[in-house]
Parts: structure tokens; sequence; C-alpha cells
């Protein structure tokens, strides 16, 4: 049994509530006390509850089709309350999951800010090296990006790869990226990543020759030559710089679909959210589209474009994109930011939040921070609730109340989806070009565009061609110049 003075566990007379608030304690201590109480938070790591994995049975396993790494978590609690702490480390959870490791621990260390040497002090680490013991673990994630030093330092004292936040979810994506650009994209994303971190040991690292002294070869084979860790960073220099030819000319050919469909006047819309949200599943619903939809951070990488119709029959464009996490990793960013762009030139982008979470207002502020990080601001946003059959409805209201535009669903039971559609049809431009048009019988082409661009007012036949009224698209209204007529007749 722990012992009240076991530093895993410092306040177990407490919950988190009253650790995180201080109630019952600071009320009633003086100055000096409250100091020790601070110190106290700080003298060990403190384990999270509930963060262990649990699989239900061997075919999680196997549907994994890979060896489950065994991972400890820990995470740094700095400005942020204990239960944002808590809930950060439980989304690292849930990449970690993601990836195919099981959980078995997570711990958070209370500091002002991550150590600059092993990120949670050499102490710590020592103490995290006996649960890695304690546990057979061989793997240690931690909750933010860590230098190469600490990556470095953290591993020698605790004897098991450690890895941070930012490398598993580039691992997570390579392991979902299917199409090329998506894969390229992954790629420069994880040598933009490696290349500060590359390191090596002893005479492996160096192809540089010298003399007797350093056994060398002596006379003749002296002279400038190029360490191993040098051709390293050089090749994965020279492999980046094709990426980012690669990633241009695909990007080039994603630009040509979207400046077609901006000449033919089609809308835009684009769905955007936090990883695992529902942006899947709602455009599966809206559109038949038949994406991936799995319960799993980062299950869609690739963009999917679709076909929609407003409920007054005005076609637009549909585009699923990437989920985005908090602390994101700017490599990524980077690395998707042709594809990102999508949101940039949408005419109306649906910020899907999951209603069920806790804290919805965090997803949203995370990837509106990605938004200004590609220049995406000013454009038309809804903010459309998703999973409301099971969000706590406080959580809700909050959410209507704090956001101008707010669209309340459920993918799983279709509730407030045509609600959703009049939404979209509301907030898409309208043409706005009248247009009185004598078509000729043998040109049904124009007349079928007219219909699939414009607002057809009315149609008439006459013995010359059909007369057709009605409101386009400014471009469109320019392509019927031909078949105009004028007001006056």
């Amino acid at each position: 049994m722990t012992s009240p003075a076991d530093p895993l566990h410092p306040d177990d007379d407490l919950t988190a509530a009253e650790i995180d608030l201080g109630i019952g304690l600071d009320d009633d201590l003086t100055v000096e006390e409250r100091v020790e109480f601070e110190l106290e938070q700080r003298r060990g790591l403190r384990r999270v509850p509930g963060i262990t994995t649990e699989l239900e049975d061997v075919t999680e396993v196997e549907y994994r089709q890979l060896r489950l790494e065994r991972v400890v978590l820990v995470g740094v609690w700095t400005t942020e309350t204990l239960i944002e702490a808590e809930t950060s480390l439980q989304e690292l959870k849930a990449l970690a999951e993601t990836a195919g490791s099981q959980v078995l621990e997570g711990v958070v260390q209370r500091r002002d800010r991550p150590d600059p040497a092993t990120y949670i002090g050499s102490g710590k680490a020592r103490e995290l090296r006996d649960i890695v013991l304690a546990t057979g673990a061989d793997t240690v994630i931690c909750d933010g990006e860590l230098t190469p030093g600490q990556l470095r330092q953290l591993e020698d004292i605790v004897k098991v790869k450690v890895i941070d936040r930012t490398a598993l979810i580039l691992d997570i994506f390579a392991q979902h990226a299917r199409s090329k650009e998506g894969k390229a994209q992954v790629e420069l994303a994880q040598m933009q990543y490696m290349l500060p971190r590359l390191r090596g040991w002893g005479e492996s690292l160096s192809r540089q020759a010298g003399g007797r002294v350093a056994g060398g070869g002596g006379i003749g084979t002296r002279g400038p030559g190029e360490t191993k860790i040098e051709t390293d960073r050089r090749r994965i220099r020279n492999r980046m710089a094709k990426l980012r030819r690669e990633i241009a000319g695909m990007s080039t050919a994603r630009d040509t679909k979207r400046q077609e469909r901006r000449r033919n006047s089609v809308p835009s819309v684009v769905i955007a959210g936090y990883t695992n949200a529902g942006k899947s599943s709602l455009l599966n619903r809206l559109t038949n589209a038949g994406v991936l939809v799995e319960n799993a951070l980062f299950a869609t990488l690739d963009p999917t474009v679709r076909r929609g119709m407003t409920p007054d029959g005005r076609p637009f464009t549909f585009t699923d994109t990437v989920g985005f996490v908090r602390h994101l990793p700017h490599q990524l960013v980077e690395a998707f930011r042709s594809t990102l762009e999508e949101v940039d030139s949408a005419d109306l982008v649906l910020h899907v939040v999951d209603g069920s979470h806790p804290d919805p207002g965090a997803q949203l502020a995370a990837v509106r921070e990605v938004f200004a990080d590609i220049g995406a601001v000013g454009m038309t946003e809804l903010i459309v609730v998703n999973k409301t059959d099971i969000a706590d409805p406080a959580v809700v209201e909050r959410l209507r109340r704090d956001e101008p535009h707010v669209a309340l669903v459920s993918a799983l039971t279709g509730e407030g989806l045509d609600e959703l559609q009049q939404r979209i049809s509301d907030l898409l431009p309208r043409p706005d070009v009248d247009v009185s048009l004598l078509v000729p019988y043998d040109r049904g082409d124009v007349v079928s565009r007219i219909h699939e661009h414009g607002e057809v007012l009315s149609v008439t036949h006459t013995d010359k061609g059909t007369r057709i009224d009605a409101r386009v698209p400014q471009p469109l209204a320019g392509d019927l110049a031909d078949f105009a007529l004028l007001h006056s007749g």
C-alpha cells in the first residue's frame, strides 16, 4: 500500500479540483504554509487516473497489424490548470493509441517551465526511469516538442526510446497518408523534424582521414573531408528540395482545377475542424461521398472534393480537409500548406466542433490558430456543432451564445442536417447579374449551363429559340453576351 509520503501521491486525500483550486487549504494557510504546499506539489510526478489502455480482445491487436509498443506518457504542468494538463495528457493517450501503442501509465510534473536539459528535471527523470522499469515500458512519450539536447539527455537517463508529441503526430500522419501528395507532404515534414536531430556515436560518424596518431592512412590521405552526419544532412536537404518541387507540381494541378471551378462560378465549401470531430461523417451524410470514417485521430489526410446542391438547386463543391490538433507541428502546417490553402479560397468554411468534448472552445481556438498560420482570415465561417445527441446542453448553449453563426447537427442520427443545408444556401454567394437570353434550339449546352450555374426565373419557347430570363454569375454573363436580348425588345 502506498504511503502518504509517496512522491507519486503527494495529495491522496484531496480531489483534483481541490488541488487545482486550493479549496480547503489555501483559504486558511499562512504565506509560509502556502509556499510549502506549492513546493509539495512540485516534489513528485503526479499519476493521471484512467490513462492506461484497455484492450477489449485480441482482435483489436490483430486489427492494428503491428506489435504494440508499451509506452509511458509524461507531461509538464506549467501555466494551465491541472484539469487542462490532464486533458492534454488524455489527448496524448488517444494519439499514442492511434499510432498503435499500449499506454501503461501517464504522469504530469508541476514546473514553471520545462527543464532545458531533461524536460522534467534530472531527479524526476530518475523517478520516470523507475516507472519505466516497474511497468516494463519500452518507450516514453513527452507531451511537448523536445529539443535535440533534451531528447538525448532524457534517453540517457531512462534508458529507453524517448519521442515527443511532434514525432508521434508525424508517425500517425505517415501511417494514414494514402495519396502520392499526402505521402510526399508527410515525408517532407518528417525530414524537417529529423534534420536538426541527427546524431551518432564513435568512428561511424567520421569519414575524414587523419595522421598516424588519429589512426588515419598517413601521407596522401589527409585533407578536407566530410563527416557521416554532414553526408546524411546533405542527402536529407537534397531529398527535401526534390519533395518541395514535387509538391509544388501537384499543387499546380489542384490550383488549375480550383481556377476552373471559379471560372464557372461554382461556390466552394470547405469542411475544417479538430481531428475526430466528425468531418468525414458529416461529408458522407451530406453528399454520400463514401469517405473513410474511423473513430481515430487523423483518419483523413487527403482532401476529398465532392459535389453538393443547395435546397434551391444551386451547385457547389464540398472539400474535406485534414483535421487539426492542439500544438500541431509547424513542420506539418508548412508541408500541408498547399492543401490547407483550400480554406483560404473557400466561399464558406464549415468549422466542425465536437459538441461532446469537455472543452470545445479550446478546439475552436486551436483550429483558428492554424488558420492564422496559413493566412486564412476574414472568410465566412459557420460553426457546426456535431454529436449533439450526446453533447452537454449547457456546453452547446454556450457555443450558440459565443459564436455568430452556429448550426447544431448529429452526423450519426441525421438531426439538424436539413437546417444545416439551408444555412449553407443562405451563406453562399448568389448569382448577381440578371440576363434575358434567346438561345437557339441547337444550343442545348448553353441552356444546361444556365440551369447548372444560375437561377432560372422563366422559360418561354418561341419560333426562334428558347427565351430564358435568369440570374447568373458575372463571369457566365460575359460568356452569354452573344445570346442576350435588348430589354426594349
